[in-house]
């Protein structure tokens, strides 16, 4: 047998750390060519973030493939161990160079925020171009901006403007760029707050939403958004108008009775997307129902939980849920008002709840009836014992309880419309921390900022727990090997 010779495998380990420094100045150089003023960062064919998961990733296979060819020759020497060294020391130099710019220094903050203040007002700017498709692409920009960042100031001198290309866009837009304007609008209402900046804008607004939201020759994608919108616009800005929350109601009722059993006890039958539509606009009518007084709530109660037990028969496992949580909703507010509130025929209400919680019909798909099952569960819980499921929601350094059926279904709202930059707002949007009791927004320590690690430090400790706990694994598994 030929004796492998000393050095092969350290040869592969000197390629590699030379690929992997080609990769590093071929990412350097095109930044260092378009790279502007005062370090700031130029543009690139790839982020940094995708630049570094790049390098790791090729670091990874590299390593697996490395490993394969030390079983062949049976342990590492001390040339495979410094060029192993060698090749980590270059990974960990090109995400710093990433993080930092490529100049050594981290990007101005005050720079960055004029450059985001630049985009965004380009993305303005956009709105009122002739190609639909240039609007669409602005609705989305500003959409994800308003959702991930806090843009009061920068809003404050520009609402009217934003508003009136809102406007525009759900008037004479089709029904996509109806649906996206219908979010923006509804993103905007969050950003000013509830004061007059807010009521404002939502003066503007609220006619043509609901005009779109009744239309029944509009799309059914616009319609749902615009319910959406609907009710959180009112919520957030329209808390002390009795007036404008009345008719915002009455104009969701319009759509989600649609989905109320006839004259015969008999539900109609759905067309394509209504179910939908039909549980946007119950969920946006709950939101309102927990801004009503008493002597409001009564009269809601009695009409409509009637019928909502009956719609809980819907074909669609979605609007059965949102139906389930607003009655939910509706016999809590009822117990606030008098503890001895009592749904008349409760006991038929009961049998259908266990009814969905236990659904195991075949004929429905098998995630519809896990989370349906999981949903009535809580529903029953709480009807028949006033129990409910706490739920804590962690944001930063804090975090809310969500312990209640009016506290979930405004939480639920809030993610609905921010997605993923629910917990950014929680955390600094001075509306919802006082919405969920949470005070002013708070000023963390220099000393709490820097414990939080990097995202490159946490890939290197998930890299090193999972190897530990796949050796711990193929030990107790070699283990099994040799008892059998």
């Amino acid at each position: 047998m030929p004796r492998i010779k000393k050095g092969k495998r350290g040869s592969n380990k000197c390629s590699l750390r030379h690929e992997v420094l080609q990769l590093q100045l071929s990412a350097k150089g095109p930044l260092s060519l378009k790279g502007g003023r005062n370090g700031v960062k130029g543009e690139s064919g790839a982020s940094d973030d995708e630049l570094a998961s790049d390098v790791l990733s090729h670091y990874s296979s590299a390593s697996e493939s490395a490993s394969v060819v030390d079983e062949a020759t049976g342990g590492y020497t001390h040339t495979d161990t410094q060029t192993q060294t060698d090749r980590e020391d270059s990974i960990i130099a090109l995400c710093i160079w990433s993080t930092t710019g490529g100049g050594g220094e981290p990007v101005d903050e005050q720079t960055a925020q004029e450059e985001t203040e630049d985009k965004l007002k380009q993305c303005i700017d956009n709105l009122m171009d002739k190609s639909a498709k240039t609007r669409l692409a602005a609705l989305d920009s500003l959409g994800g901006a308003f959702s991930s960042k806090l843009l009061y100031d920068f809003l404050l001198e520009r609402r009217l403007t934003v508003s009136d290309c809102l406007e525009r866009s759900l008037r004479k837009g089709g029904g996509e760029e109806q649906a996206a304007a219908a979010t923006v609008c509804a993103q905007l209402c969050v950003q000013l707050g509830g004061g007059d900046e807010g009521e404002e804008g939502f003066k503007i607004l609220r006619p043509v939403l609901s005009a779109i939201m009744i239309d029944g020759c509009a799309s059914v994608a616009a319609r749902q958004s615009c319910a959406r919108a609907l009710g959180m616009c009112c919520y957030v800005s329209a808390a002390e108008d009795g007036e404008d929350l009345v008719k915002s109601m009455s104009h969701l009722e319009s759509v989600f009775t649609m989905s109320y059993p006839n004259r015969e006890g008999t539900l109609p039958t759905p067309n394509a997307g209504t179910p939908g539509l039909h549980g946007a606009a119950l969920h946006a009518w709950a939101l309102l129902v927990t801004l009503c007084p008493a002597s409001r709530l009564t009269v809601l109660l009695d009409l409509h939980l009637p019928k909502l037990q009956a719609c809980l028969e819907s074909s669609d496992v979605n609007y059965r849920i949102a139906v389930g949580e607003t009655i939910a909703l509706l016999v809590e507010l009822g117990r606030d008002i008098d503890r001895e509130f009592e749904f008349e025929d409760s006991d038929t209400l009961c049998e259908s709840l266990k009814g969905l919680a236990t659904d195991g019909n075949k004929h429905r798909a098998k995630n519809d009836r896990r989370k349906q099952r999981t949903i009535f569960r809580e529903v029953l819980h709480y009807i028949e014992n006033e129990d409910f499921s706490e739920e804590k929601i962690r944001f930063g350094v804090e975090g809310i309880y969500i312990d209640s059926w009016m506290r979930r279904r405004v939480y639920d709202a809030f993610k609905e419309v921010l997605e993923s930059g629910v917990r950014h707002h929680l955390q600094f949007n001075p509306l919802l921390r006082d919405i969920f009791g949470l005070g002013p927004p708070l000023i963390l320590d220099s000393s709490v900022k820097s414990s939080k690690i990097s995202r490159f430090e946490k890939h290197l400790f998930n890299s090193a727990a999972f190897k530990a706990r796949t050796k711990l694994r193929n030990k107790v598994r070699d283990k099994r090997a040799d008892v059998m």
